[in-house]
C-alpha cells in the first residue's frame, strides 16, 4: 500500500476508518524509516493512530518495519533488554539503574537502550549523567556493545547511535506536541534479541497494551509496570501490579509493598552525587534502597532466575547487602 493509502485507512470516517493490520503497520514504518513519505503525511498518520488508539497488532508491526534494520544489534542476546524512554518530568534519581546494576553483577546481562528529553528532566533525573558516575559504559555500535556486555554485564545504547531514523521520529514529538505510537514501540521493540524485556509504563492502560504486542511478536518472556516516570522502577510502598508474558502464556501478579514507609519516588531535593554514593555503600537511605531492590526483584523475576516473587525479592537482597563482594569479584 502506499503511505497514502494507510493514511486513509485510518481516517476515513466513522464506520468505514479501521486500525493497521500488523502487515500494514511493518510497510507504514519501513517508509517512514526510509524517510520517503512527505512529514505532514506522517505527523496525520501518527496522530491519527493516537485519535483512534494504538493496538497491539499495530504496536508488533511497527517493531517488525523497526527491527529489520536493526539485524547487528539483534545478534548480542543478552539476557535482558531494558528500554528506558520516559520524560522524566515526574521523577527523581534513576535509582532503577542501580537495579540494572545489580541484575549484571548477578549474572543477568543487561543491554540498556533509550533516549529522555533533558528539556522535560530535572538535572538529578538525567539518566545519561548518571551512566559515567555508576560505571554503565555507554555503547554506540554493535561491538562496542558485545565488549561492554562481556567484560561489565551491561551497556547503554543510545537511541540517536542505534537508529538515527527511528530517533527522527522519536522527535516529532517535540513537532506534534504530543507522544505516539514511536514512544510504544520503542519500549516493546527488544532491539538486541534479549530472551527478556522489562518495560515501563507510565499509563496504565498502555501495560497490558505492551504485554499483548510483546505476545505477538513471540517474546519469551516480558514484564511492565507502572513506574516512576515511565521508567521500569518499582515504588516499594506500593502495590504494582506486574504483567507480562512467561512462555507464551499471560501473566499478572501484585507485588505487595516491602517497605513502610510514604514516599514519592521523585524526592524534594535529589543530589546527582547520592547515586554513586549508595551503590559504593558511603550512604544509608532504606526507601532508595528498597527501590533498588523491589526493581531488581521484578527484573529477576522477569528474567526467570527465581520461580515466584518472593524468592526474587529475597534473592535482590542479599546481592544488594553482597555487591561489595561482586564488585571486588
Amino acid at each position: 500500500m502506499t503511505f497514502s493509502q494507510l493514511v486513509r485507512t485510518l481516517g476515513r470516517g466513522p464506520g468505514r476508518s479501521r486500525n493497521l493490520e500488523r502487515g500494514e503497520a511493518a510497510e507504514a514504518m519501513r517508509q517512514m524509516l526510509a524517510g520517503t513519505p512527505a512529514p505532514e503525511a506522517v505527523g496525520a498518520l501518527l496522530m491519527l493512530m493516537r485519535y483512534r488508539g494504538e493496538n497491539a497488532d499495530e504496536i508488533a508491526g511497527f517493531c517488525d518495519g523497526a527491527t529489520e534494520g536493526l539485524a547487528p544489534w539483534a545478534e548480542l542476546r543478552p539476557a535482558i533488554d531494558w528500554p528506558s524512554y520516559a520524560a522524566g518530568r515526574s521523577r527523581g534519581l534513576p535509582l532503577f539503574l542501580l537495579a540494572a546494576k545489580l541484575a549484571a553483577q548477578a549474572g543477568l546481562p543487561v543491554l540498556m537502550h533509550g533516549w529522555n528529553s533533558a528539556a522535560h528532566m530535572r538535572e538529578a533525573a538525567d539518566l545519561r549523567a548518571a551512566l559515567p558516575r555508576i560505571g554503565i559504559p555507554v555503547v554506540e555500535t554493535p561491538q562496542a556493545a558485545r565488549e561492554a556486555l562481556a567484560a561489565q554485564g551491561i551497556g547503554y545504547a543510545p537511541l540517536e547511535a542505534m537508529s538515527p531514523e527511528l530517533y527522527r521520529l522519536l522527535r516529532l514529538r517535540d513537532v506534534l506536541g504530543l507522544r505516539s505510537a514511536v514512544n510504544t514501540t520503542l519500549r516493546v521493540m527488544n532491539p538486541s534479541g534479549a530472551a527478556c524485556s522489562v518495560q515501563g509504563v507510565f499509563h496504565p492502560p498502555y501495560r497490558p497494551l505492551q504485554v499483548e504486542a510483546s505476545m505477538l511478536r513471540g517474546q519469551p518472556r516480558q514484564m511492565a509496570l507502572k513506574g516512576g516516570g515511565g521508567e521500569f522502577e518499582r515504588n516499594p510502598a506500593k502495590s504494582v501490579t506486574l504483567e507480562g508474558v512467561v512462555g507464551g502464556e499471560r501473566i499478572e501478579i501484585e507485588a505487595a509493598p516491602i517497605i513502610d514507609e510514604t514516599r514519592r519516588l521523585a524526592d524534594e531535593t535529589p543530589d546527582p552525587a547520592k547515586l554513586p554514593a549508595l551503590w559504593a555503600g558511603e550512604v544509608e537511605d532504606p526507601f532508595s534502597e528498597a527501590v533498588v531492590v523491589a526493581t531488581a526483584a521484578a527484573a529477576l523475576l522477569a528474567a526467570g532466575a527465581c520461580t515466584d516473587l518472593a524468592a526474587a525479592e529475597a534473592e535482590a537482597a542479599r546481592l544488594w547487602s553482597e555487591r561489595g563482594a561482586l564488585r571486588a569479584a
